[in-house]
């Protein structure tokens, strides 16, 4: 994870012996900014970066060394391009190019997510501060791209339902991020370690029928769609679709701003169910 600017070497230590950011290699940066088990990580690493990303994610990280950025500045334009995304998606515009631009800058916010976490590895600038502005940098891109998919769906800067709908919407996001993160607060409060003994069977709810129901979401994988990846896809295709029927107004994309709105407050609901019913708080 990125870290804060400070005084470094580029990451050499006299027992270590990878090259220095000006003379790093991609190989170099795959060696050293992906670890072993790095795309297996559970709920944390992305389909997208697991797919593809992982693999086009070295080579920007060579231009970002080259060009001697730090990681805090590549998780600043991380944040930046995914408020952009949002911004684009509202504009009163053509529906379509604003969807392909949103949708371009959502990939840019996912490289960058990628790159500044192998950069900071590799110059060995991990730290607390870094993963606290990656957290910050995606609660804020998920609530821009909501709320710009709001205005999308209104047709337009003007006040209505669907504005409403796409805040409602960004505020449930924010809220299941918020929830996930108070875990690891509340038992730190308590004097306990981030992550409860048991392993994956902490994370199951003790009751057997909500086990099951939370089972059936993650099959399903609704929640997904209010994911700024997924959702700026979804986007895309909403208003591809409005163009191809000729709608004048943006039907489909309308349709998606009830649909990610229904989803984001049921999953606030079910995951905050799910994490008082399991053993994460014990």
């Amino acid at each position: 994870m990125p870290a804060p600017d400070r005084p470094h070497t580029d990451g050499e230590r006299a027992d270590d012996d990878r090259p220095s950011r000006k003379s790093a290699r991609v190989a170099d940066v795959r060696a050293h900014g992906q670890p072993p088990g790095l795309k297996e990580r559970r709920n944390e690493e992305h389909w997208a970066g697991r797919l593809y990303m992982r693999a086009l994610s070295p080579y920007f990280g060579w231009i970002a060394l080259r060009l001697g950025f730090s990681p805090n500045q590549l998780t600043y334009l991380m944040m930046l391009s995914g408020i952009a995304a949002g911004v684009v998606v509202s504009l009163p515009l053509s529906p379509l190019w604003t969807a392909v631009g949103g949708a371009v800058l959502i990939q840019i916010y996912l490289l960058l997510d990628c790159v500044d976490g192998e950069v900071a590895r590799y110059l060995r600038q991990t730290s607390v501060a870094g993963v606290f502005l990656d957290r910050i940098g995606h609660y804020l891109s998920e609530v821009s791209l909501l709320i710009g998919l709001g205005f999308a769906a209104q047709g337009g800067w003007e006040t209505g339902g669907y504005v409403e709908l796409g805040m409602l919407a960004a505020l449930g996001a924010a809220l299941i991020k918020a929830e996930t993160d108070n875990v690891i607060v509340a038992r730190a409060k308590s004097g306990l370690t981030a992550d409860p003994t048991g392993g994956d069977r902490a994370l199951r709810p003790r009751s057997t029928r909500i086990a099951l129901a939370r089972q059936a979401a993650s099959m399903l994988r609704f929640h997904r769609i209010i994911g700024a990846v997924e959702l700026s896809l979804l986007i895309l295709a909403a208003a591809a679709l409005d163009t191809v029927l000729g709608n004048e107004t943006p039907a489909a994309i309308r349709v998606l701003a009830v649909a990610v709105a229904a989803v984001a407050v049921l999953q606030t609901l079910l995951h905050l169910v799910s994490i008082l019913a399991s053993r994460r708080l014990n």
